[in-house]
């Protein structure tokens, strides 16, 4: 076995073990201490200076070859989530939606309830029509925050006995991510988006680590934590280009897989900038990274959220392509690695 083919399987391990090591902190956006404090662990450990901000996103420098010019690399490692919005009177917990969670998939699905004093609870999200042999609408009430609720593992008859636990409004719900990686190279799991892009980018750093090579120009590392409600980006260090990585779309008209990086020339928020989308595209083609570029209709980055705040800098995204978003997502280890490869590629490792 040669030391490139090493390199790589080390690279691999880490990148698998990194993400599931993410992916087991719950984090729904304005709750992700615990995700940053890995990550942040995580960096230091392979050398890399780190700080979290007052919003606490987590920063990381990268000192480049040249100077002259700024590069940023932005992921974010905030989820959907729930929050509890009251309890009934026979101790069901009510939820608001943490970003925009596909409710129909949370029907059964199990949870842990976050209260302030530091107690965790465990507990399932059901319909309020969750048995077929009582509930003539059960199969057919709608999965939405007003018809579902979640039960409590605890004894619990009344209002009281929940507010009793200490459980009380504006306390986080947090449902499994159930994290299976498959032997053909699936990783399947909840908040794929956009856990599988911060490993991405964590395991850029350690590359760096490994083979002592550096980037071109200084470049900033972020992990954001409030993507999934909008303004992940809004404060970010100041760069003169911004690369996003956050998940790539799949299904209707788009070309994407999940074995590709994607490569978005215009989401919601419009086009991203024409030379540096182009650039990526060339630096694909060049270097035989398995790409898409496509339209995505319903999505916005932290690009645009910086963007939106003033931010005077060219901006782009990329991501691997994740089936299923907001739901029970999917991608491959091939389109990770293809992340990867343009990511490095983009910031001119050497």
């Amino acid at each position: 076995m040669n030391d490139e083919t090493m390199l790589e399987r080390e690279q691999q391990a880490f990148l698998l073990d990194t993400l599931q090591k993410l992916l087991g902190q719950d984090s729904p956006s304005g709750f992700t201490h615990k995700a940053t404090a890995l990550a942040k662990d995580i960096a230091q450990g392979l050398g890399f200076e780190a700080w979290l901000t007052n919003k606490g996103n987590l920063v990381v420098k990268v000192p480049g070859r040249e100077t002259g010019r700024t590069v940023g690399l932005c992921a974010h490692v905030d989820t959907l989530g729930l929050m509890v919005r009251s309890v009934t009177a026979d101790g069901m917990l009510m939820v608001t939606k943490v970003g925009g969670p596909l409710m129909p998939t949370l029907d059964g699905e199990y949870c842990r309830i976050y209260t302030r004093d530091g107690r965790v609870y465990t507990g399932t999200v059901l319909s309020l029509s969750p048995a077929v042999h009582v509930q003539d609408d059960a199969a057919t009430r709608p999965r939405d925050e007003k018809n579902m609720a979640v039960r409590i593992d605890e004894k619990v008859r009344t209002k009281a006995d929940v507010e009793a636990l200490g459980i009380a409004a504006g306390d986080y719900v947090c449902y499994d991510p159930k994290t299976v990686v498959t032997e053909s190279g699936f990783v399947k799991s909840r908040f794929l988006d956009d856990k599988a892009s911060s490993a991405c980018l964590l395991t850029l750093l350690w590359r760096m680590h490994a083979t002592g090579m550096r980037p071109r120009f200084d470049s900033y590392f972020t992990l954001t934590v409030h993507e999934e409600v909008g303004h992940g980006g809004a404060t970010l260090p100041v760069v003169d280009e911004l690369l996003a990585v956050d998940m790539g779309c799949i299904g209707e008209d788009l070309t994407c897989t999940e074995y590709q990086v994607s490569i978005c020339a215009k989401d919601s928020g419009g086009p991203y900038d024409y030379g540096m989308v182009s650039r990526l595209v060339q630096l694909a083609k060049e270097n035989g990274v398995d790409y898409a570029v496509d339209i995505y209709p319903h999505y916005g980055s932290d690009v645009g959220a910086a963007w939106r705040t003033g931010m005077d800098a060219r901006g782009a995204l990329i991501g691997p392509g994740v089936h299923a978003s907001h739901g029970m997502e999917r991608t491959h280890l091939d389109g990770l690695n293809a992340t990867l490869k343009l990511a490095g590629l983009y910031l001119e490792l050497a």
